[in-house]
């Protein structure tokens, strides 16, 4: 029976010079499947706006983007919450140089309604719909009917205060949510499979979910999603199923090679930053892993993998992934791999979601 073969990526920033070894470790995963997406975290950009009020990010090298081609994405979602850093023009060109390299992507555009408009892809004479949200601010980098940035879901905050990735978040709001579930019925009322990306979740913090993600997940689902990927937390989390529906609840990192995050920066919000996550969220950074200074539970990592056949079966699991230093992801070896799938089962566990059958397949670690 002919399936068509996914692979999910987390975050994706590609800084540094040699974009091709960064993706190598994973490359041949990405390559061999039918349709490969992944989550561009920064505008790829020689501009040098910066929006003011969070951390920006600095723009990406545009050439850069072709090794994403070379190493077999189809798509990329851009709705997060860097995409926006470099403002109008930072996403003007990332779309531009993308286009020119074929690479479909959503999720960011210079207006609201052109950014929750989906990206189309076709496999096996089927078509998809990839539709990409912010679930986490900052509220300056989400798009207007005038203003360029990227879709969103509005998630309430605790003290009624902006919407930022730092903030303690709640619910999505009513509206909000009736906006993205009417583009999610669309998609699905012209497309065979439909895919929804979010970015959403709490940042560097292992296992736990907030209190929106579940509830949010869902609603993708009735509405009419076939699946649900989800990043930024530079962690992976648990997957669960609903009506039998895959809910990647976080990817991670998919190949995240940056000197922003490491200590000596010159720019005062990032060097600020460096020191006040530590202090947030209570870890130090392995500074072996100075290209990826993050939690360190983020050497673990995944692919996510779904297998969509004829008759509307699905197919679900990941590729486990093991990240090296500095910062370079790798498909995991035998027992590394092993550790990956017990991490991914405890994580599943302790956020409270139906425990997983995890059972090892040729190619990915099959979930049930």
């Amino acid at each position: 029976m002919t399936a068509v073969d996914f692979v999910f990526t987390g975050d994706l920033v590609l800084d540094e010079p040699q974009p091709d070894h960064w993706l190598s470790g994973i490359a041949a995963a990405t390559r061999s499947a039918d349709l490969t997406i992944g989550h561009l975290e920064v505008p790829h950009t020689i501009g040098a706006d910066e929006l003011p009020g969070d951390v920006p990010a600095p723009g990406a090298n545009p050439r850069h983007l072709a090794a994403l081609q070379r190493a077999g994405f189809d798509a990329v979602t851009l709705a997060g919450n860097h995409i926006a850093d470099c403002g109008a023009r930072g996403i003007a060109d990332t779309r531009a140089e993308l286009s020119r390299l074929g690479i479909a992507c959503c999720g960011a555009d210079s207006t609201l309604a052109l950014a929750r408009r989906p990206a189309v892809l076709q496999a096996a004479g089927r078509r998809i719909a990839l539709l990409s949200y912010n679930c986490v601010g900052p509220e300056q980098g989400w798009a207007t009917p005038t203003r360029a940035g990227c879709a969103y879901v509005r998630v309430s905050t605790r003290d009624g205060g902006p919407v930022a990735p730092v903030a303690e978040l709640a619910d999505a709001e009513p509206e909000s949510l009736a906006s993205m579930q009417r583009d999610v019925a669309a998609a699905a009322a012209d497309h065979d499979f439909v895919v929804v990306a979010l970015h959403k979740g709490l940042v560097h913090t292992p296992a736990r979910l907030a209190p929106y993600e579940r509830p949010l997940a869902h609603a993708a689902i009735d509405a009419g999603a076939d699946a649900v990927v989800g990043h930024h937390a530079h962690l992976i989390r648990g997957l669960e199923f609903h009506r039998g529906k895959p809910i990647f609840h976080g990817l991670g990192n998919g190949c995240v090679v940056t000197r922003a995050l490491s200590p000596g920066q010159s720019h005062p919000s990032r060097a600020a930053w460096v020191e006040r996550r530590k202090r947030l969220f209570g870890f130090e950074p392995d500074p072996a892993y100075w290209l990826a200074p993050f939690h360190p539970d983020a050497v673990n990592a995944m692919l996510g993998r779904i297998r969509w056949y004829e008759d509307g079966q699905i197919e679900t699991g990941f590729v486990p992934v093991y990240v090296e230093a500095p910062g370079r992801p790798v498909i995991a070896a035998e027992a590394q791999a092993a550790t990956v799938v017990a991490y991914v089962a405890r994580i599943t566990r302790e956020a409270g979601l139906p425990p997983l059958a995890l059972t090892a397949a040729k190619d990915m670690v099959v979930a049930a």
